[in-house]
């Protein structure tokens, strides 16, 4: 597939996102498949080259935040030496990652790679669709703010996009880079001390171990050391085995994402769109035709709450939506026999009823009953240790890990790279990298730099990852509430989200990571939780009916421990040194 090839990408015609373009040329477009500029590890010059250079930074893994990062210490000083160690640069395939939020996309600006979304067939994102009990509501993204108050006013827009694309993309402005030195293979340790103290944890990590991709027992004593002369970033995402050194606490999964693809025409009807974006619309005038866009609300998160847990749906292209069905608990039914099946044709039933989504229920039993394969995935929560390693940063999914019902993410991940890279690039000569000081300096003053960075880092990504992380975790209790006082809470949610002005606009933020205030986040929830108190006193609830007033008092003040029960923990989590 050529990637520039406009049909062969799902294109459509139709882009109103005038600020954040999803056709064109990508500057990149070269780089996206070569391998010439990937160096396989068993290659005897390969292991040479590593042998002899002494590298400034070595960066574990070339996922979306490996890649960037590598791509700005690159670009921020030429004469630096990057080596990127990655076990597979073919196209990755994954059923989450693929939704950026407009923070995220800022971030990508700030980063310079403004166009990494062209010629991947993506599609701009206005905002989420919610549908609860045979209602349903909008939450548009933020306004921006106009030029000296004039002018039309006009949204922020996120971009929805096939995630192996966009890491392609990610590694084509890599591997462009002439002082990038990009290998395939795999770095099975951190070589480093530990420290005096007589514990096992590590103190300092001086280098990195490189072995082949596929290890075998032929191969495997044929590893090559590499000592950088500055810093090793972690990135090696989610499944991280270097995480252990920060964190060795085991980690219980929230619950199962199960994932598959719609096929459909593109949505070209100006019933959809307007000037200013999305419009809203009933949700029972959705189209009828199978081969129709069967969402709701097209370039939009659809989030449907009356499911076993919330269904999630948005486009990864103008002719392909994912849908991501939640199933609650660290336990998925089995796919023999087909239980998980079963289950999923009962949890999207009532998440999308036919009398109500006639064309998206139709679609939706279909593939659940001829998909080959259902693919899972485990969604959990890991807050972000402090770093106490010397040497070495962890970042992105590697450092922490939230909820992925938000879409949050790779805006946490990206905002880490822009703060770090601004810190380094300042840091450089402490550092002694090559062309930006002396690089016989002392290992005391590099100790002493990166010490800084790292203290320095760690608070300019806290408001923004504690708003992330906790409200991913937050909403996905409410919405797949498996107690009368979480579903309760989950009603009131909804209802709040409905009322407009700030109680829909500043959630918005939260959920584009536009908005980081924790301070914020924490008034918003419990006025979440009040209104649930008064609906419950009032009788106003359907989700927790019935009794006597006084036992209505004392269950809607319950509803109120419940909540500060589940935000409180996850605030500390993330606040504790």
């Amino acid at each position: 597939m050529t990637i520039s090839d406009p049909a062969a990408t799902d294109t459509c015609y139709l882009d109103e996102n005038e600020d954040w373009p999803t056709h064109g040329e990508y500057e990149y477009t070269p780089y996206y498949a070569s391998r010439e500029q990937v160096h396989v590890y068993e290659d005897t010059a390969t292991r040479a080259r590593l042998e002899e250079t002494l590298f400034d930074y070595v960066v574990v893994g070339a996922g979306p935040i490996g890649a960037a990062l590598a791509y700005r210490l690159a670009a921020d000083t030429p004469s630096a030496s990057v080596l990127v160690v990655e076990k597979n640069w073919n196209e990755p395939d994954r059923i989450v990652g693929e939704l950026m939020q407009p923070s995220g996309c800022e971030a990508l600006g700030e980063l310079g790679l403004r166009s990494v979304f062209c010629g991947i067939g993506a599609v701009p994102v206005h905002g989420y669709y919610l549908a609860y009990k045979g209602k349903h509501t909008y939450i548009p993204y933020m306004d921006r703010p106009t030029t000296g108050g004039k002018g039309r006013q006009k949204r922020y827009r996120g971009v929805s996009f096939h995630h192996g694309r966009l890491v392609m993309n990610l590694r084509a402005a890599c591997k462009a880079q002439k002082n990038v030195f990009c290998v395939e293979g795999s770095v099975t340790e951190l070589l480093g001390s530990i420290a005096a103290n007589g514990s096992a944890q590590m103190e300092t990590v001086h280098g990195v171990r490189i072995g082949p991709s596929r290890s075998t027992p032929e191969t495997q004593a044929r590893t090559t050391c590499v000592k950088p002369r500055a810093l090793v970033f972690v990135c090696d995402g989610i499944t991280s085995q270097f995480r252990r050194i920060l964190r060795d606490a085991p980690v219980e999964l929230l619950s199962h994402f199960c994932g598959f693809v719609l096929e459909h025409e593109p949505a070209e009807s100006d019933a959809f769109f307007s000037a200013s974006g999305a419009g809203t619309m009933a949700a029972c005038s959705a189209p009828t035709q199978t081969t129709a866009n069967p969402l709701p609300m097209p370039h939009n998160g659809n989030v449907l709450l009356d499911g076993a847990g919330p269904v999630l749906l948005y486009q990864m292209s103008e002719r392909e939506t994912r849908v991501l069905a939640d199933i609650p608990g660290p336990s998925l039914p089995s796919e023999a026999g087909g239980h998980l099946r079963s289950v999923l044709r009962s949890s999207l039933s009532a998440a999308a009823p036919k009398h109500a989504y006639p064309a998206l229920h139709a679609q939706l039993m279909r593939q659940v009953d001829s998909a080959r394969r259902i693919r899972c995935i485990g969604s959990k929560f890991i807050s972000a240790p402090t770093n106490g390693v010397a040497g070495a940063l962890w970042i992105g999914d590697a450092l922490n890990v939230r909820h992925p019902l938000t879409g949050g993410g790779m805006t946490v991940g990206l905002w880490d790279v822009v703060h770090l890279a601004r810190l380094l690039k300042r840091e450089s000569p402490a550092l002694g990298v090559s062309g930006s000081g002396d690089a016989t300096d002392s290992s005391a003053r590099r100790d002493r730099a990166v010490r800084r960075i790292a203290a320095e880092w760690q608070w300019r990504r806290r408001g923004r990852a504690l708003v992330v992380n906790v409200l991913s975790v937050a909403l996905h209790a409410l919405f797949a509430a498996d107690t009368k006082e979480l579903g309760l809470l989950r009603e009131a949610c909804f209802a709040y989200l409905s009322y407009g002005g700030i109680c829909t606009m500043h959630p918005s933020g939260f959920l584009s990571g536009q908005l980081a205030s924790p301070l914020l986040l924490v008034y918003h929830f419990f006025s979440v939780a009040v209104l649930a108190v008064r609906m419950r006193v009032s009788g106003a609830s359907t989700a927790y009916v019935g009794d006597n007033l006084l036992f209505r008092v004392y269950s809607a003040f319950y509803t109120l421990y419940v909540a500060a029960g589940l935000i409180l923990p996850l605030l500390w989590q993330e606040l504790a040194p």
